[in-house]
């Protein structure tokens, strides 16, 4: 069904298209200067490096959710192969079939379209199914580290984890900066926690999909008045599921990554980050998160790691 009046509206206040150029491929992530690599290589006082990543394995996050996404096939193609006779080196190798974006990962800004357009105004043709992602593949962005800052909003609230019908608002994301003394400027990947990423550790993998909380159709707005280059939380939707407004399924990725050209993440690991936070008392971080650069890939795997 089409759009609606009100996604409509708030896409004409969040809309980036020509910003940086009619070609322009990497949206938001042009705000990611060297200045601000520079501010957040300064946020560095330990070097204590904390992984963001959950394991690729079989038994990952998708539950069929959504059709086609699989979680790792991981075979072995060889197995101590003496290639060169006997008793010299001897090899074994493995190869794995896996959706792009089953684990720990980014949308590229291909990922979606409405009303027939990407990111830019392309058509939402640039991406076939005999082929791949022609315009705004995550091949394009080559390399992803910034400033990055935590917004806990679950530890904001006081609880372990946000309920399920929990929609994350502008006014929570702000009790989050209040709670870690961080304000989130330009050039940032804001990472969102809300404590869903405990159920699927604690091998809740149902519980983890749905229902879940995630960002709300509100959220978009904040973001773009900040000019964030990138946000990322710990769900398998990153927005809310059910949705807000009925019938309006993925409203949030429409706005970041069509009309704002700003990449999201999923299932992103942010307990043990949110532990170090709390302890030290800061919630900015040097962060190093560069997709693996599949040409044409609508998404890819990440491994992002923040450095305190």
């Amino acid at each position: 069904m089409p759009m609606p009046a009100a996604f409509h509206e708030i896409a004409k206040r969040v809309n980036n298209w020509g910003r940086w150029g009619a070609e322009d491929e990497i949206g938001t992530l042009n705000l990611v200067t060297d200045a601000v690599v520079r501010s957040a290589v300064a946020t560095v006082t330990t070097g204590r490096r904390i992984p963001l990543v959950i394991p690729l394995q079989h038994d990952g996050p998708q539950t069929g959710l959504i059709p086609g996404r699989i979680n790792p096939l991981h075979t072995m193609t060889g197995v101590n192969v003496e290639l060169f006779g006997a008793g010299a080196v001897a090899t074994s190798d493995d190869a794995v079939t896996m959706g792009l974006q089953a684990g720990t990962h980014w949308d590229a800004l291909a990922h979606v379209s409405h009303s027939g357009v990407l990111y830019n105004g392309r058509p939402a043709d640039s991406v076939s199914a005999h082929g791949r992602a022609t315009f705004g593949g995550i091949g394009t962005v080559r390399h992803l580290v910034s400033r990055g800052v935590l917004l806990d909003v679950a530890r904001a609230h006081g609880v372990p984890a946000l309920p399920g019908d929990h929609a994350v608002t502008p006014e929570d994301l702000e009790a989050a900066e209040e709670l870690g003394g961080v304000r989130v400027r330009a050039g940032d990947v804001a990472l969102v926690r809300t404590g869903q990423m405990r159920r699927y550790l604690e091998g809740d993998r149902q519980g983890y999909a749905f229902p879940s909380p995630g960002l709300s159709i509100r959220t978009p707005e904040w973001f773009h008045a900040r000019d964030v280059a990138a946000v990322a939380n710990d769900t398998l939707t990153f927005e809310i599921v059910p949705p807000e407004i009925d019938d309006l399924w993925l409203p949030v990725h429409a706005l970041h990554l069509v009309e704002m050209g700003m990449p999201q993440g999923q299932n992103w690991n942010l307990e043990e980050l949110a532990a170090a936070c709390a302890q030290e008392g800061r919630y900015a971080f040097l962060l190093s998160a560069t997709p693996e650069p599949f040409t044409g890939g609508t998404g890819a795997p990440v491994a992002p790691v923040a450095v305190l």
